[in-house]
């Protein structure tokens, strides 16, 4: 079976689906890699080094779409409103598609595929189980974003982050607040913590608490902290108004005190929980910096304007919109490790079908192809997709075949 890596359709998109040193374990699985060229340039991947590592090169991209049987991409058709092209034009039904669709935010362009006969798979929709850690792509990329979002914050700072003790007198560590301690939350606080800032944490989930504590963040608790705030696959259930309406008054104070508050609390398929209101902004000292880490969900400042960097009543408001894109080379790794793992994976579970070319049987016994199966013959075929879209259940046989 070919498996192809498209440059992706994005221009603002700067991450290639696939990087040359994982090549080879494809190889090892009797796959063969076809590049499009200058794919993996903006990441810092020469097409030279995939050629090395023993991929060969598609002049084009309408070359590429039409001799992979799997298409291998960062953002999916779904997360790619302004693209200079429409992938979708290029496929042809039966082929298979994996990478970050964004399925529950966008359900209706699942049906796009599901029209033209393509056969997809959502890295978002990975089930949280110890088997697909090495294919969790969600992780890997907050762990950038995380991170990333720290730098910003400290470049925009009118402040050093740690305390230094100069011939002109102390100089005390700033203030970071990370809002939501999940995996983005952790990055930002480790990195916070690693430039010397004096950092505090919150999240709803107790669970928490620990992780953010051995980082070095001093938790906060609010009396407000429910097991019930997350779901059985460890993602952050969204709660009432009334409970956000309390939350907010009691961490008014916080964010009032702190130099930076990096907010992360999102959830998916849903608009973001407003945490911070107009009123809080106004009461923090100016100069501050705030980081909407969910900006790409709507916010979780009140006055946050999605790929905006504003300034509202003297603090700083950043809205990043895709920030594992402006770290390319390590986000490519770190994604090309997790979709080979579960491009394998998909081989192991389902060997190529007897009297079909470039085919695979779905082992749909297999929980972690079950559960991120979008579309496949011509349906939307997941359940959580096809309620949003308000379709009736849909009973897919265990053993039915895929291409």
């Amino acid at each position: 079976m070919i498996v192809g890596v498209p440059a992706e359709s994005s221009p603002e998109e700067r991450r290639v689906a696939l990087v040359p040193a994982v090549v080879p374990a494809l190889a090892k699985a009797g796959l063969k890699v076809l590049v499009e060229r200058s794919a993996g340039e903006k990441a810092g991947f020469s097409d030279a080094a995939y050629e090395e590592q023993g991929a060969s090169l598609s002049p084009d991209q309408i070359h590429l779409f039409s001799a992979a049987d799997i298409l291998l991409k960062v953002r999916g058709l779904v997360t790619n409103p302004d693209a200079r092209r429409n992938d979708l034009e290029f496929m042809r039904p039966g082929q298979i598609i994996l990478g970050l669709l964004n399925p529950l935010a966008a359900p209706e362009a699942t049906q796009r595929l599901a029209a033209r006969g393509v056969t997809s798979f959502a890295l978002e929709l990975l089930p949280r189980i110890g088997r697909a850690q090495a294919m969790d792509a969600m992780t890997s990329m907050a762990t950038v974003a995380g991170y990333k979002a720290v730098l910003l914050a400290a470049g925009l700072l009118g402040k050093m982050f740690p305390m230094m003790i100069t011939a002109a007198g102390t100089i005390t560590p700033a203030r970071v607040f990370v809002m939501g301690a999940g995996v983005a939350g952790l990055q930002a606080i480790a990195t916070a913590r690693r430039l010397g800032a004096m950092v505090q944490a919150y999240d709803v989930r107790p669970a928490v608490k620990e992780q953010a504590e051995s980082l070095g963040a001093k938790f906060i608790e609010l009396g407000m902290e429910s097991k019930e705030a997350e779901t059985a696959g460890g993602y952050a259930k969204a709660m009432d108004e009334e409970f956000y309406r309390r939350q907010r008054e009691m961490m008014r104070q916080v964010v009032a005190k702190s130099d930076v508050v990096i907010s992360t609390a999102a959830v998916p398929g849903k608009k973001a929980p407003i945490l911070i209101t107009e009123e809080m902004v106004k009461g923090m000292h100016p100069g501050s910096v705030i980081v909407d880490l969910a900006s790409e969900s709507g916010g979780n400042c009140e006055v946050t304007r999605p790929g905006e960097t504003v300034e509202v009543h003297g603090v700083t408001i950043v809205g990043p919109l895709n920030l594992p894109s402006t770290i390319p080379y390590h986000a490519s790794f770190m994604y090309a490790k997790n979709i080979s793992a579960f491009l394998l994976n998909l081989v192991k579970a389902g060997l190529p079908a007897v009297g079909m070319a470039g085919g695979l049987q779905l082992n749909l016994e297999d929980e972690i192809v079950r559960d991120t199966l979008v579309t496949h013959n011509g349906e939307v075929v997941n359940s959580k997709v096809r309620e949003l879209l308000g379709l009736p259940a849909l009973t897919v046989s265990s053993n039915e075949r895929g291409s």
